[in-house]
């Protein structure tokens, strides 16, 4: 009986794919975990418990159909397992390798919280759809019916492709308009290939490019083309354009040439893989070789520096926290793997300035502990008097986070509404904004925030544009 296969969780373990030697892993950029073999694909899928209200799929941004595909895969019915994962999510193979599962669906596991362990809930997803690649299940995107209705897509991350997949199964005409040489926003150059191998998120661009969505490159709207005039072109705009500005670090020596922000350098890596020419890397002014690598920041792109820098070939990486292990930001998984490759945490540790004067050779740091919880319940560091100390450092990288552009400003827009943090206003359901016709997604509305939430908002607010061109058309011919 196929209930036998599933219920496995008292005598089967959890275990997830086989991590590469740390010692191996990182001397190159490539995925750390191995694939899993399709038995163990289906041993694993069978510990599920198949939970009458599956608390995994309720805290998936997307709501994927977990339980059931995982079923589906403990019985050896792969592809259809994989039809049913892909039919809630434009990008599964991507949210396998870097949803930070521990915090969504297998944090909430509901044999996680008795003590047996989560299901593998990413690594199947993943060896689900690389197997789905490698075999044809992916099929092209081909529209029922072609339509003459266009959409503008501002933004080649994953809100923006995401809306763009579903628009163009719709048959609508789709345009991305991208400041970047590539599509893929941060997957392909904010996410290094140790997550996220760069081929992953290639063959999805290729995918739309296939069924027809049109790339506009290395345009910067606001610059290079209007925004006047792609809402001109189109009976609909789509605003993706992610959170890019990083803050900037307010201590004395913070603007030194030494001083670099998360992003550059993680891009600068990314470029690198591609085989670009990159002459802040080559000449030393963005790469890690050699040096003494301090990261600041507790948060997932924090976690992603300290990990380049390991395979750049840093002489020592730290990473600076201002509060405990157990309050960090970033994915418990990855400070793991970082810790594994040689990183070595600081923590309730915070920068007070930079020492060395016009060449920074160390961080002025002063030493935290924490005290009473602010409005959100989260302790606040307090600063330990007299415990301060210099760390050597040849190399600062700072990962404090993003903040959004004055895009009103900068398009010439200023009746695009905006919150008071700069971010836009849009209708939580359809993504609306005031503006008609004009549509934000993804951390341009939600602040810098995860890739699964993007592809939510851009699948969601596809929807309504595919509602508002209809409505449209329905009014023009009364």
């Amino acid at each position: 009986m196929a209930t036998e296969r599933m219920l496995r969780f008292v005598t089967v373990a959890r275990e997830m794919p086989e991590k590469r030697p740390p010692n191996l892993r990182a001397q190159d950029f490539h995925e750390i975990y191995r694939d899993y073999a399709a038995d163990k694909a289906a041993e694993q899928a069978a510990r599920c418990s198949q939970c009458g209200v599956p608390y995994c799929q309720s805290h998936c941004p997307l709501h994927n159909n977990i339980p059931d595909w995982l079923r589906l895969t403990a019985e050896g019915r792969l592809q259809e397992a994989y039809e049913l994962s892909q039919a809630t999510n434009t990008f599964p193979e991507i949210c396998g390798r870097i949803c930070p599962q521990d915090r969504l669906c297998e944090g909430n596991c509901v044999i996680e919280n008795s003590g047996h362990g989560t299901v593998t809930i990413g690594s199947v997803e993943k060896y689900l759809t690389d197997l789905a690649w490698e075999n044809g299940w992916v099929k092209p995107i081909k529209p029922g019916r072609e339509r003459t209705e266009s959409v503008g897509i501002i933004g080649a991350g994953p809100g923006g492709l995401s809306a763009a997949d579903v628009l163009r199964r719709a048959g609508v005409q789709v345009t991305v308009y991208d400041s970047y040489d590539r599509a893929g926003g941060l997957m392909t150059y904010g996410i290094p290939g140790f997550k996220l191998e760069k081929p992953v998120v290639m063959q999805r661009v290729e995918q739309l490019e296939n069924a027809g969505v049109q790339f506009v490159l290395n345009c910067t709207v606001g610059k290079d083309l209007t925004f006047d005039a792609i809402r001109g072109q189109h009976d609909a705009v789509l605003i993706a354009t992610g959170v890019y500005k990083a803050r900037d670090i307010q201590v004395p020596g913070g603007g030194a040439k030494e001083v670099v922000p998360a992003l550059a350098f993680l891009t600068a890596s990314n470029r690198k893989s591609f085989g670009d020419d990159v002459p802040d890397y080559d000449n030393g002014t963005l790469s890690a070789v050699g040096k003494r690598v301090v990261v600041i920041g507790g948060g997932d792109t924090a976690m992603d520096c300290v990990r380049t820098a390991i395979r750049e070939g840093a002489v020592s990486v730290k990473c600076l926290y201002r509060r405990d292990r157990a309050n960090m930001p970033g994915s418990q998984r990855e400070t793991q793997n970082a810790e594994e490759e040689g990183v070595e945490f600081v923590w309730l540790s915070a920068p007070k300035g930079f020492t060395g004067g016009d060449t920074i050779d160390g961080v002025m740091v002063q030493k935290m502990r924490l005290g009473a919880p602010d409005v959100s319940g989260r302790q606040m560091p307090e600063v330990i008097e007299g415990a301060d100390y210099i760390e050597p450092a040849d190399l600062v990288i700072t990962a404090l986070g993003f903040e959004p552009e004055d895009l009103p400003g900068l398009w010439d827009q200023p009746e695009l509404g905006v919150t008071r943090w700069g971010t836009i206003k849009a209708d939580y359901k359809t993504h609306a904004t005031n503006m008609p016709g004009v549509y934000a997604v993804g951390d341009i509305v939600r602040g810098a925030s995860l890739v699964v939430w993007a592809i939510r908002d851009g699948r969601e607010a596809a929807d309504a544009m595919l509602a508002y061109i209809a409505q449209t058309a329905s009014v023009a011919a009364e």
